[in-house]
């Protein structure tokens, strides 16, 4: 039974000498990770679709703000703390501010109960990108670009599955139990990952000695160090363009949806449901994906053409929603464009980040996943709205997306063709020491 096993697991994902613990450490920990994440989700979206397209983009621009505060506060602490002490500090954070939302929503009075979901809503916002963002930056430190090419892929489907499970448990459990209840669910699950940390190795290969003799020092250098390095780095900015090509997209579509969802599907745990089973399609999809696909791909095609896939397929997805603005193909078009996120851009802008030195991977990547992604949730949220104002339809503001999307599908071609020519340099500089 065992060597059935590993003979399966062979042909989903190649495995080398003293990677075997790490991967499926990595694969827990994204699950738990995702899995606590997409039981709060629904609730978010739930929330941002109630609220109106007039105190949507007000709410991102709060997500904005907050955003920048704990950018801030978790640079300082990544300079003075090793990744086995800070990563667990993260998310115990995490998990004491849920249990906070928790009692907050048993004791306000009904008639705060909006303002306390706005501040959720904004709070959800900012922790889905700092949980994942830290579990990734670690990732990019544990393992090699070589290695991000051949693992990443399969790490991600523990992500995914977590992504099942947390919509599942959701839509089975809104019409029963109070809300509350889902985030201490999400509580239990970060606890997890927070152990998970515990048991990684310091070195994914025998030979990395220097690996395993600077990834428990601290960082050190200053808060603004990241957004320092973005700035002289044509690469890291290359990055930081992408994360706002694809998040300002990514709002237009979310708040296509939120306006859809608003008119068509009047009850509020309805929409909650349909939400967490737009989410159950997605993961389900992604999980296919990644188990047949995303790693052949990585190897076959190589990082640049991977990237590029999914920005293709929202150019045919915005050019759809043009012709037919219906919640229907809205829905099948969000569920393509985010399991073609998860299951191919995702692992593949990861390896983009295995060519960096250790303290980009912390500082300017944090930036660039956390401040960056919101700032283009800004431009998204804003000139949605001020399109809407002047009275553009979902159909001409798809059509208007199309050739944004089309740069993002030539700087997708030029990072790939980037991070090869530093992956070369960085292996003959290894040979050559």
């Amino acid at each position: 039974m065992k060597n059935f096993f590993a003979r399966l697991l062979g042909r989903i994902v190649e495995i080398r000498p003293g990677e075997f613990s790490a991967l499926w450490l990595a694969f827990l920990f994204n699950f738990v990770v995702l899995g606590g994440y997409y039981v709060i989700r629904p609730i978010r979206d739930e929330i941002g679709a109630s609220s109106g397209i007039e105190n949507l983009p007000w709410m991102f621009t709060a997500v904005l703000i907050t955003m920048l505060l704990a950018n801030a506060l978790f640079a300082a602490i990544v300079a003075r703390m090793s990744r086995r002490r800070f990563i667990p500090i993260a998310y115990r954070f995490f998990i004491a501010n849920l249990v906070i939302f928790y009692l907050l929503m048993r004791i306000v009075p009904a008639t705060q109960q909006q303002l306390l979901a706005r501040f959720f809503f904004v709070w959800v916002s900012v922790f889905n990108l700092f949980a994942t963002t830290v579990f990734w930056a670690f990732m990019t430190d544990l393992f090699t670009a070589e290695q991000g090419k051949r693992l990443f892929g399969f790490i991600a489907v523990g992500g995914s599955l977590g992504g099942i499970l947390g919509p599942i448990i959701t839509a089975s459990l809104v019409h029963r139990v109070s809300t509350g209840v889902f985030l201490l669910i999400c509580a239990a699950m970060l606890e997890i990952a927070a152990q998970c940390v515990r048991f990684f190795p310091s070195a994914t290969h025998p030979a990395d000695q220097d690996q395993r003799q600077t990834s428990e020092k601290p960082m050190g250098g200053n808060i603004w160090e990241g957004v320092v390095h973005i700035c002289r780095s044509p690469y890291l900015l290359g990055l930081l363009l992408f994360i706002l090509l694809y998040t300002s997209t990514s709002t237009w579509a979310y708040f296509q949806q939120a306006d859809l969802t608003r008119f068509q599907i009047q009850d509020s745990a309805t929409r909650t449901e349909f939400f967490a089973k737009l989410d159950l399609s997605v993961n389900t999809l992604t999980v296919l994906i990644q188990v047949f696909l995303t790693g052949r791909l990585l190897k076959w095609l190589g990082v640049g053409l991977t990237l590029v896939l999914m920005p293709a397929l929202s150019l045919l997805g915005f050019m759809a929603i043009g012709f037919t603005p219906v919640l229907m193909a809205l829905a099948i078009f969000q569920v393509l464009r985010r399991a073609a996120t998860f299951a191919l851009t995702r692992p593949a802008r990861e390896v983009l980040f295995t060519v960096l030195r250790r303290e980009d991977k912390y500082k300017a990547k944090s930036f660039i996943d956390t401040f960056a992604y919101r700032a283009g949730d800004q431009i998204g949220a804003w000139s949605y709205r001020a399109l809407h104002d002047h009275g553009f339809n979902i159909s001409a503001t798809s059509f208007i997306a199309v050739p944004f999307v089309a740069l993002w599908c030539g700087l997708s071609i030029w990072l790939g063709c980037k991070q090869t020519a530093m992956a070369r340099e960085r292996h003959l500089q290894s040979a050559q020491a």
